[in-house]
């Protein structure tokens, strides 16, 4: 039998500052919760699989695989748990550092060997199947073969510690048909064609978490090819490989997505990964887009939506280069990403399609608030459903219009410093973040105390209710008092401390704006003009996205009391 090896050279050229530094995985022990810990750390997994029959007609979702961890104990132990659901995987057995296993309950128990002790790093091999079910987590259909994870959907096809905080490198060898074109997280290392057989080898040496692995690929898709190169070394070359059906319409990505690189580069600090990948899918992909880990998902017709696009993208910044430790964090990846969508708006389209796509946001929040807070405590302990977890209305666009009104607080030079440094700080990149882990480098950058901010944005729940008066009285020739004061209404939390612009209009034509910190609620401030005030408007710029608010005029100036 001839056997023609391939080596996909391009695809291994990446950036030295990247690919040639070492970067230790998971977040800071003590800033996670107890119930994210546990007594190992991934350090890899290897997946071997054979999906060989999954492209061919009944299209079966079964598949045979076996899997390599590689794992460092942390506290002594002889055994361990994986999360694997019992209805996708059948378990046949364990060798190397395993010596038998139970399978219950969506746990996989591996007894090892021996006793390890904190430090020692152990190889397990576990030979398992895919059941030929769906399970919202592997997808086949028509030619169409892919995972999509999020938030723990990986235990479906793959046994793993399936939590956000802990990363692993990842190595992946697939067979498929021929025809088949398959993308993963990482580096394409090689292929191998053996008649009909094509064997691809997929490499991250950058950790990732669970949920942003991905393997994705069909029958006949087509391989459109790009490079990025960074703007401080323009000879470094990150591939970009974006995967399409033929007759695609690939206009607003090839012409897009390097601009958009070079925005969030030169906004957060450079690209990050070792590739720029994106696939559309066909309709079992359920969402909008999936930023995978150098390998992002779109839905059908994705590469026509630049906005799309961007959002996904960034996340190669805000949930993949830091992952949030617990689903309790999950604003500082879909708010962020959600917000960084709009910077790009800004940037293209100008500061009115901004505020405009902005504004949009916080209507919709304000029509369908659940009531609950952007961090909820006990998500770090308890995953809840995805659609509570992926609320629209809290972590995206309340999420976005957080990071708005915290731009708004700080200026346009502080807010993108905070960004920029939170990318980019080393304690965190490659890693995971909690919220508070955000809250130390805006006040580091800012150095000011932020607490208020973030007390009653994030870990409160809703927003103020303004219900604002004013008076305007002649205090003689040429001489005008203007009273207003700024009344909150809603009970949880009662009051929302926030710098407030006012509009003072006048019957010149001419106008001018006050801004004052409201830090108590029913706060009375007085303004004096020589100028008669006709007209008073309340944050004129909507820089309170996040609010209701009524104003009231007391009575004519001429009218008298």
């Amino acid at each position: 039998m001839r056997v023609i090896r391939i080596f996909f050279l391009s695809l291994l050229i990446a950036s030295a500052s990247i690919g040639n530094a070492a970067h230790s995985t998971g977040a800071p022990f003590d800033t996670l919760p107890p119930t994210t810990r546990h007594s190992f750390d991934v350090l890899k997994y290897r997946l071997e699989v054979d999906l060989f029959q999954c492209y061919q007609d009944p299209y079966p979702a079964a598949f045979s695989a076996n899997e390599v961890l590689t794992f460092k104990v942390d506290s002594t132990l002889n055994a361990i748990k994986l999360n694997a659901n019992n209805s996708s995987l059948t378990i046949d057995s364990v060798t190397m550092a395993g010596i038998s296993f139970k399978h219950v309950s969506d746990i996989l128990d591996i007894i090892l060997d021996r006793t390890y002790l904190p430090g020692d790093v152990v190889n397990l091999r576990i030979y398992y199947r895919h059941n030929n079910i769906a399970d919202n987590g592997f997808f086949v259909s028509s030619g169409y073969v892919f995972t999509d994870s999020p938030p723990e959907g990986t235990r479906n096809w793959l046994p793993c510690w399936d939590r956000p905080s802990d990363k692993a490198r990842w190595e992946l060898i697939a067979k498929v048909p021929l025809s088949v074109r398959l993308g993963s997280t990482g580096l394409l290392a090689d292929s191998t064609i053996s008649s009909d057989t094509l064997y691809y080898h997929w490499m991250s040496n950058l950790p990732v978490s669970t949920y942003l692995i991905t393997f994705t690929s069909s029958v006949n898709f087509r391989i459109h090819s790009k490079y990025w190169h960074t703007s401080d070394n323009p000879g470094d070359s990150i591939p970009i490989r974006i995967y399409h059906k033929p007759g695609e319409n690939l206009t607003v990505i090839d012409t897009s997505i390097i601009p958009i690189t070079n925005f969030f580069s030169e906004k957060f600090g450079n690209y990050p990964f070792e590739k720029i990948g994106f696939a559309t899918l066909n309709s079992a992909f359920q969402w909008g887009g999936m930023e995978n880990q150098s390998m992002v998902n779109l839905r059908p017709g994705g590469y026509g939506n630049a906005n799309l696009i961007a959002h996904e993208h960034s996340h190669q910044w805000f949930g993949d280069l830091i992952t949030c430790a617990t689903w309790a964090d999950i604003w500082l990846n879909e708010g962020f990403g959600t917000y960084s969508e709009h910077l790009w708006v800004e940037h293209s389209s100008g500061s009115d399609a901004y505020k405009k796509s902005m504004n949009a946001h916080a209507s919709y929040y304000l029509a369908h608030n659940p009531g609950w807070p952007l961090y909820n405590s006990e998500w770090a302990i308890q995953t809840p459903e995805s659609q509570i977890l992926y609320n629209q209305a809290i972590s995206y666009n309340k999420g976005a219009c957080v990071l708005f009104q915290l731009r708004y607080v700080l200026g346009d030079s502080l807010f993108f410093k905070v960004m920029h440094d939170y990318a980019t700080d080393t304690n965190l990149m490659f890693k995971n973040a909690c919220t508070p882990d955000f809250i130390r480098v805006a006040e580091k950058v800012s150095g000011e105390k932020l607490d208020w901010f973030f007390e009653e944005w994030v870990y409160s729940p809703n927003h103020p209710v303004y219900q604002n008066k004013y008076d305007i009285d002649s205090l003689g020739i040429n001489s005008w008092r203007v009273s207003f004061t700024v009344n909150q209404t809603q009970t949880d939390p009662a009051f929302f401390k926030m710098p407030i612009q006012v509009r003072i209009c006048f019957d010149n034509g001419t106008d001018s704006i006050v801004q004052v910190m409201n830090n108590i609620n029913h706060q009375e401030f007085e303004f004096r003009f020589e100028r008669r005030p006709i007209i008073v408007v309340f944050d004129p710029f909507n820089n309170i996205l996040l609010k209701e608010s009524s104003t009231t005029y007391l009575h004519d100036p001429d009218s008298g009391r």
